[in-house]
């Protein structure tokens, strides 16, 4: 059975944040560029996105293609990209991921979720972004805020955030899943916090089945 709030739910979240700013890879969808949100995605993981957004400026003045990302010494990319943190690794990623696009795809970021997930160091959470923002794909990311916030609003109940993906899919109208991710990280940035919530000045509180919330302000 589909959860009866999420029209309204969502309607009320657009609302709210249609004249915010939007996040580094969702501001990319304007020019989008695949492999420029390939690696911008690889190097948000575990960062804030003012962090992401300066990286992804600094590394691209550099290397802007598979080819030239594979030239850059491993030591000098990770100078390139150290404020991202987990550097040294997320080095390694850009370097892989760069090589493998070279040797299997022509040097061009794939357009299906199989291949791109056939690359070591792309989860499923970054091959729907990439497919979303890069190609225009009518899919759901679901990142850290997505897979918290539709488990708190009932919308899913799942432990891993690929099972929260499949109910979204299930449950959510495909009208909402291209700005879904855009607008529930604005959301959990500001409002629907991953540790305590503020509930007090929640949009939607109401409409919310506070589902494993044990702490608000």
């Amino acid at each position: 059975m589909k959860p009866s709030n999420i029209p309204l739910t969502m309607n009320l979240l657009v609302k709210h944040f249609n004249y915010k700013e939007r996040t580094t890879l969702n501001r990319m969808r304007k020019k989008p560029n695949s492999f420029k949100i390939l690696i911008s995605c690889l190097l948000s993981l575990r960062a804030r996105d003012e962090n992401t957004e300066k990286v992804s400026k600094k590394l691209f003045k550099v290397a802007t293609t598979p080819e030239q990302i594979v030239k850059i010494p491993t030591r000098k990319l990770e100078k390139l990209i150290y404020s991202s943190g987990h550097y040294k690794k997320k080095a390694r990623t850009l370097k892989y991921v760069s090589n493998e696009l070279i040797k299997k795809f022509n040097s061009k970021v794939p357009q299906t979720k199989e291949e791109l997930l056939s690359i070591k160091g792309i989860g499923p959470k970054t091959a729907n972004i990439v497919l979303a923002f890069a190609f225009g794909k009518t899919v759901i990311p679901v990142d850290v805020h997505v897979h918290v916030i539709a488990n708190r609003l009932g919308w899913a109940k799942a432990k891993k955030p690929e099972d929260t993906e499949k109910q979204l899919e299930k449950n959510l109208p495909k009208k909402y899943w291209k700005e879904l991710n855009a607008i529930l990280v604005l959301f959990g940035k500001e409002i629907c916090i991953t540790i305590s919530p503020k509930c007090s000045i929640c949009p939607v509180e109401k409409y919310c089945e506070k589902i494993d919330i044990n702490k608000s302000r």
